[in-house]
């Protein structure tokens, strides 16, 4: 009974908390960037971003792929990003984010025959995604600290709209999120220091060789950056005035923002940070907010392919159900005796019989 609770307590929390985040950010602001970022729904940025989205899906499910043939459970790259694209619509629309990736990499192991194998194939792909845009949030937050004037960092000189502010901001919330992951080791820590151990060898074993780990640092570089793309695009469909300078600040911290396991199918603390990144470089709080919700919208309306995706995979689930599978539970009602339309022997020569105990 515990573990049937812990299964559904902390997904339940982590959506409450990024529903508590994202009603503090509408008392904050009012629905009018909400309302402005659906007016900004415009063809031109959905047919960006949908361009945008197949190229990053494409290469995560390459990435996928790549880590799931070197553990031994290889998968076809159109399968992949079919799975992939499903796995982007469910963590869209269901709480906790990670919903989809889960069931990708149980249907993945249910097809292959090896569910453990292929459950940590998707995990790795998890950890291997966010490590690489960690490493890409912290090369840009050096470049703009290093490119950032001395009044930007609150040094003498002339004012200047440099992301130095932002940088600082960014370094903050990264802070905040490695303290959050430090305190909820520290809470599960044995258990965290056995799972590293044991699954140290099978990552080895999926980025061992160097053209694999380049292949899938290159895959998800094309990814973050067309999450950046998409990002920018949105910010533009708004209207926002953004100095270029600061455009791959603001992108990494709102994508950062957007990766913090507390929200409600990515809603709540993207906003939030965005709205904060926005005002601390001068762009205003609403604008920020109208930015990261037209960003949601915009990847929920080019993940919708996994819809359909999905859609398909339950009619294949029901058109391969096999009749022959019924227990004999269901058996024992079903009726001794057809229907009779016909003569006497005939109706006798159909009647169900009960198995044997030798049969």
């Amino acid at each position: 009974m515990d573990g049937a609770r812990s299964r559904w307590i902390r997904p339940a929390l982590r959506a409450g908390i990024g529903a508590v985040v994202l009603v503090a950010v509408v008392a904050r602001v009012g629905a009018g960037p909400f309302q402005a970022a659906l007016a900004a729904i415009q063809p031109v940025p959905v047919t960006a971003v949908i361009g945008l989205m197949a190229v990053a899906t494409a290469a995560s499910a390459w990435r996928w792929r790549l880590i799931a043939r070197r553990l031994g459970v290889d998968v076809g790259l159109c399968a992949a990003i079919g799975m992939y694209y499903r796995s982007q619509f469910l963590n869209m629309v269901l709480p906790g984010g990670v919903v989809g990736d889960v069931h990708r990499a149980v249907d993945h192991g249910r097809t292959t025959g090896h569910t453990g194998t292929a459950i940590r194939a998707a995990a790795l792909d998890r950890v291997v995604a966010q490590g690489v845009q960690l490493a890409l949030t912290v090369g840009v937050l050096l470049w703009a600290a290093v490119a950032a004037p001395p009044a930007a960092i609150g040094g003498d000189g002339p004012p200047s709209a440099g992301p130095g502010p932002v940088a600082l901001l960014a370094i903050a919330v990264g802070v905040t999120a490695v303290a959050m992951a430090v305190a909820v080791a520290a809470l599960t820590g044995r258990r965290i220091r056995r799972t590293l151990r044991r699954e140290s060898a099978e990552l080895r074993a999926a980025l061992g060789s160097a053209g694999t780990l380049i292949r899938v640092v290159v895959a998800s570089l094309i990814a973050c950056c067309c999450h950046l793309a998409t990002l920018w695009v949105a910010i533009a469909a708004v209207g926002a005035a953004v100095p270029p300078a600061q455009l791959p600040t603001l992108g990494v911290v709102v994508l950062l923002g957007a990766a913090i396991p507390v929200n409600v199918g990515g809603w709540g603390p993207r906003e939030g940070v965005a709205g904060w990144a926005f005002a601390v470089a001068g762009l205003g709080v609403s604008t920020g907010v109208a930015a990261a919700t037209l960003f949601g919208v915009l990847a929920l309306i080019a993940v919708a392919p996994g819809a359909a995706v999905a859609a398909a995979a339950l009619v294949r689930k029901e058109e391969h159900r096999d009749p022959a599978t019924l227990r004999g539970g269901q058996l024992r009602h079903l009726p001794r005796r057809l229907p009779r339309h016909g003569p006497a022997a005939e109706a006798r020569a159909l009647e169900f019989r009960r198995p044997g105990p030798g049969r």
